[in-house]
């Protein structure tokens, strides 16, 4: 079914339609000044059936019929269509606590996890929707799920490291931000991951346990990988901290989520996040505008309407 995204436009109708008038007006005043006139007699007879009259009209008709698909055009046209959307999405959760500027994982470790996040990113099929969230003292989300993978491999570029480290928050974070995910008449939620990027040990925010609990209900697998060694050090306020990893908590967070828990990982170690996720495909209604088939339309009238002329008055309408 046609219908127009831009409906004031439809205005553009009516100086066609008083054209239309006008001819209409001017051939019956015409017509009755030629009866009054003429011997109608010896008309009928030069002209039989009233094949001149069907001459005499055609390319007006033609002409005006070709103004009133092109005044309607402008109106925007558009038919609505159906396709088809993906809605499996994975969230990317990055430690942006001061304690990833370690560089006991060369250049550091926030560098590192920079560069498997975007790695991870560039690999995810295109299909996918992935978002980006960030946990320091708080869990913000950057990029919320998008099949724009460019723009979270941009935003991964720019973080900035704050204190504490709210590593629960950053699963709730990031379980809020798969539910925004639309339904589009699928059923169920979206088939969904995580995947958290840090050096672990939680100092702010609600538990790993409560977090966990959390994904399992939602029945969103959360993968871990672990940046840092147990001699990582890092100067704040001028004093020298150990930044040691919490390897088990991570892991632990990874195994009661039946995630996949990694310390050095790979490109390919990473494909086993998303490669069992399956598919749940929606779909979108978009409008597809058709204003250039109204053109064509109004074009092969014209071109009817000057043929039509020149072949029968040897002339242009």
């Amino acid at each position: 079914m046609i219908r127009f995204l831009a409906p004031l436009w439809l205005l553009a109708v009516l100086p066609v339609l008083a054209l239309a008038g006008v001819y209409v007006w001017r051939q019956l005043r015409r017509r009755a000044f030629a009866v009054r006139f003429s011997n109608v007699d010896l008309l009928r007879a030069v002209a039989p059936g009233g094949i001149g009259a069907v001459r005499r009209h055609a390319p007006a008709v033609a002409m005006l019929t070709a103004l009133l698909i092109l005044a309607t055009a402008l109106a925007r046209p558009a038919v609505d269509t159906r396709e088809p959307l993906e809605r499996a999405t994975v969230m990317l959760a990055i430690d942006v606590s001061l304690s990833m500027q370690a560089t006991d994982v060369r250049p550091s470790r926030i560098a590192s996890a920079q560069s498997a996040a975007k790695q991870f990113v560039e690999q995810l099929p295109q299909s996918f929707n992935i978002g980006l969230v960030t946990f320091a003292k708080a869990a913000n989300v950057l990029v919320s799920p998008t099949k724009d993978h460019e723009a979270v491999t941009s935003s991964i570029d720019g973080l900035q490291l704050a204190e504490a480290t709210a590593t629960g928050e950053a699963v709730f974070t990031s379980l809020d931000a798969i539910a925004t995910v639309p339904a589009d008449g699928a059923e169920g939620p979206p088939p969904a991951r995580i995947v958290l990027l840090s050096d672990g040990y939680r100092t702010y925010g609600r538990s790993i346990e409560e977090a966990a609990s959390a994904a399992s209900a939602a029945n969103v697998p959360v993968s871990t990988i672990a940046f840092g060694t147990d001699e990582g050090v890092v100067q704040i306020n001028g004093q020298v901290q150990r930044v040691p990893v919490d390897r088990l908590a991570l892991e632990q967070l990874a195994e009661a989520t039946a995630g996949h828990f990694y310390e050095a990982a790979s490109t390919d170690e990473l494909r086993r996040v998303y490669e069992d996720m399956g598919s749940s495909i929606g779909h979108r209604t978009k409008a597809v505008e058709v204003a250039r088939w109204f053109g064509g339309i109004a074009l092969l009238f014209l071109f009817g309407s000057a043929a039509m002329s020149l072949l029968w008055t040897a002339r242009l309408p």
